[in-house]
C-alpha cells in the first residue's frame, strides 16, 4: 500500500494499491499513461432506513458513507472530477468501462459525452441470481449496466472481436451478459463472517472485459478498487495494474488476496485474433523472395483458368490484367473475388491455394 498525500506527479509504478481519495490520487498520475480503466464508482442509493426480508432479518445494504452524497448536484460535480481525470491519464487509445445502476448510470452517460468520451457500447450484465424485491412494490433490480467509451471518437481502441466470439461458442458477443453476482468462495467475508464489501464484482465480469478490451502487459487502472476484483484479474490474465482506494481496510484486504494469485501461462493467454489483426502480405512479396517466380502459372480453383504470374506481382490471363483479386472478379464475371483462395500453385503433383504461401511468410514475421 502506498499512502498519497500530495498532488505531486511521480513516475509510473504498476501492480500497485495506493490508498487515498481517488481524485487526489489521480492528479498524481502521468497525462496519457494507461490502456484501459474499469470504473465502479459509487452508485449514491440514496437508501432511507433498514431493509428487511419478509422473516425480518436485516439486508445488508450498501449504507457505507462512500456511498452518500448531499444532491445530486455534489454527485455529478463529484462524477465530472474523477472522469475528467480519467480522460487526462487515458493514452491516446485508451477506453473505460464504467458501471451502474438506474441510480447513477444516466447521469454518468451524459457526463461522458460532455468530457469528450465516445461512447461505443452500453452492456447490460443480467445476474442469473439477483437479491428479490422483498416489498413487492417495484420489478426485481436484476440488472446493471455497463458503458464502454474511448478516449475520443478517433481512438483505435483495442477490441478483441473473434475472442469474444470463442468465449461465445463462435456466436457473436452480445451486450447482454449473463454472469451471476459475487457469492460462494469467491465472496469475501470479514473477521464476523460478514461481507468484506457491499459491492464486490464477479470475477467472471471483469475477466470478460479484460478479454475484450486489453492486450497482456497493457495498463488497468481502477480508481474504485474496493477489495481488489480488478487487480485480482488483472494478475491472472497477465495484465498490469493500478488500484486506488481510500479505505485502508479494503486495502489490505486487496492486497492479500491479490498476493495469493499466481498468473497463467503466458501462452495460454493469447487470444483469438481477426484476420484484420494479422500483418498484410501483400501478393508481391511472394514474388520478391522467390517463393513464387515471373513466369509462372497459376490455376483457378475450379480449374477453368490459367494466369501467369507477372515481375511486379500482377496477374495475366487471356485479357485480363492486374491484381490477383481483380483478375479472379474478371474472369468469373464477379463484382469482387478473395484471390488468395481462388488462385492455386502446383506442388507435389497436386494443387494447393496460394493463401499457404502467404500463412507461412506471417509465421516468419510474427
Amino acid at each position: 500500500m502506498v499512502d498519497v498525500a500530495d498532488h505531486k506527479q511521480k513516475p509510473l509504478e504498476t501492480d500497485i494499491v495506493l490508498c487515498g481519495e481517488t481524485v487526489d490520487v489521480m492528479k498524481t498520475l502521468p497525462k496519457d499513461s494507461v490502456d484501459l480503466i474499469f470504473a465502479d464508482p459509487p452508485y449514491n442509493l440514496q437508501l432511507g432506513g433498514d431493509l428487511h426480508r419478509p422473516d425480518n432479518s436485516k439486508v445488508q445494504a450498501v449504507d457505507e458513507d462512500w456511498d452518500k452524497f448531499q444532491c445530486f448536484e455534489h454527485y455529478d460535480s463529484f462524477s465530472k472530477q474523477w472522469l475528467l481525470e480519467a480522460r487526462r491519464i487515458l493514452k491516446p487509445n485508451g477506453a473505460i468501462w464504467v458501471i451502474g445502476s438506474y441510480h447513477n448510470i444516466y447521469r454518468l452517460g451524459a457526463i461522458l459525452q460532455n468530457l469528450g468520451y465516445w461512447i461505443l457500447n452500453d452492456v447490460v450484465w443480467r445476474k442469473s441470481n439477483p437479491m428479490p424485491n422483498f416489498h413487492g412494490k417495484r420489478l426485481t433490480n436484476a440488472h446493471e449496466t455497463l458503458i464502454w467509451a474511448s478516449k475520443s471518437d478517433s481512438s483505435k481502441y483495442t477490441f478483441n472481436y473473434e475472442a469474444l466470439k470463442e468465449l461465445n461458442e463462435g456466436l457473436q458477443m452480445r451486450s447482454d451478459w449473463v454472469i451471476p453476482i459475487c457469492n460462494g468462495k469467491e465472496r469475501l467475508k470479514d473477521n464476523n463472517g460478514k461481507k468484506a464489501h457491499p459491492t464486490q464484482k464477479p470475477e467472471a465480469l471483469l475477466h470478460r472485459i479484460l478479454i475484450a478490451s486489453s492486450k497482456q502487459s497493457d495498463i488497468i487502472l481502477d480508481p474504485f478498487f474496493g477489495t481488489g476484483t480488478t487487480g485480482a484479474v488483472a494478475k491472472k490474465l497477465r495484465r498490469k495494474f493500478i488500484g486506488i482506494e481510500r479505505n485502508k481496510n479494503y486495502v489490505d484486504i486487496a492486497e492479500n488476496r491479490i498476493k495469493e494469485i499466481s498468473p497463467y501461462d503466458k501462452t495460454s493467454l493469447e487470444v483469438s485474433q481477426g484476420k484484420r489483426n494479422l500483418p498484410r502480405i501483400p501478393f508481391g512479396s511472394l514474388v520478391e523472395r522467390g517463393i513464387l517466380n515471373p513466369g509462372q502459372d497459376l490455376h483457378s480453383y475450379n480449374g477453368r483458368y490459367i494466369a501467369k504470374i507477372r515481375a511486379d506481382g500482377t496477374l495475366i490471363a487471356h485479357d485480363a490484367k492486374g491484381s490477383i483479386h481483380q483478375v479472379g472478379a474478371i474472369l468469373e464475371g464477379l463484382p469482387s473475388c478473395n484471390g488468395w483462395a481462388y488462385w492455386h500453385f502446383k506442388v507435389d503433383g497436386t494443387t494447393a491455394p496460394i493463401d499457404i504461401l502467404r500463412q507461412k511468410v506471417r509465421a516468419e514475421i510474427q
